[in-house]
């Protein structure tokens, strides 16, 4: 990988349900200081941009709670119908705090299962996508047919982290490129072998990236990242580790769950 890369915000219009947000982002590269998308490049997209365009807004006066989601909703001070959402989005609810759920969903923990009002239409919430790393690829398969180039695509969340203020970005689909790349076998300053070392490399550009993304009203729903100099190939996915191996979800699964 190379020492220095750049990144590039991409502005498009407000997004809605069917636009196709692989063109608007290869027409935003083409004005953008980055003169285009070339061979190499790593395009990082807000997940609440793709899920919009999939279609994924949720109205909440057309949600009907069920009698979990109350319960919920009165032991957490949350709306009703968002737990609901919660709920539907979840594979796992673990516990809570006042205003969110903590929830399993895709082999991850986190707040909500995802659902957040943010950038969603008033009275409404916006689900992930999904099929984070399905949307990945045909994004990535998109963009080769506009522009000719061979890139890799991250769909990128913003994510809190245990004891930490304040979000930071979170690959949650990808393809083209390693989502991790591994150190083991490698020496450290000293010489000694590194035995667990594995790089969250998208996690990584997703967080450099949402330097220029943003969390408002910026309407830089996507960036492009260049020079990294890493491998562009078929793989697709977000490795994952199963919970047991997990420190915080090993200590979480000692407690009783709902």
């Amino acid at each position: 990988m190379n020492d220095s890369f750049c990144v590039y915000g991409l502005n498009t219009p407000v997004l809605a349900q069917g636009d196709r947000i692989s063109q608007m982002i290869a027409a935003a590269a083409i004005v953008s200081t980055c003169d285009g998308i070339e061979d190499g490049d790593v395009i990082v997209i807000a997940e609440s941009a793709v899920a919009t365009v999939e279609g994924r807004i949720v109205r909440l006066d057309q949600v009907t709670p069920s009698v979990q989601a109350e319960e919920l909703a009165g032991k957490y001070g949350m709306d009703p119908a968002v737990v609901e959402v919660v709920l539907r989005e979840s594979d796992e609810v673990i516990g809570g705090i006042p205003g969110f759920l903590l929830s399993m969903k895709g082999g991850t923990l986190l707040p909500n299962a995802g659902v957040d009002a943010s950038n969603a239409p008033e009275g409404c919430v916006l689900p992930l996508p999904a099929d984070p790393d399905a949307s990945a690829l045909e994004i990535r398969r998109e963009i080769a047919g506009f522009t000719g180039a061979d890139t890799g695509v991250i769909i990128a969340d913003s994510r809190t982290h245990a004891m930490r203020v304040g979000c930071s970005g979170v690959a949650i689909g990808c393809a083209g490129i390693p989502s991790v790349i591994d150190d083991r076998g490698r020496t450290d300053l000293f010489g000694r072998r590194l035995e667990v070392t594995r790089r969250a490399i998208a996690d990584n550009i997703a967080s450099a990236a949402e330097i220029v993304m943003g969390e408002a009203d910026e309407c830089v729903p996507a960036a492009l990242v260049r020079g990294l100099g890493l491998p562009i190939g078929d793989t697709c996915g977000v490795e994952t580790i199963d919970a047991e191996e997990c420190l915080f979800m090993g200590l979480l699964s000692n407690r009783n769950r709902l």
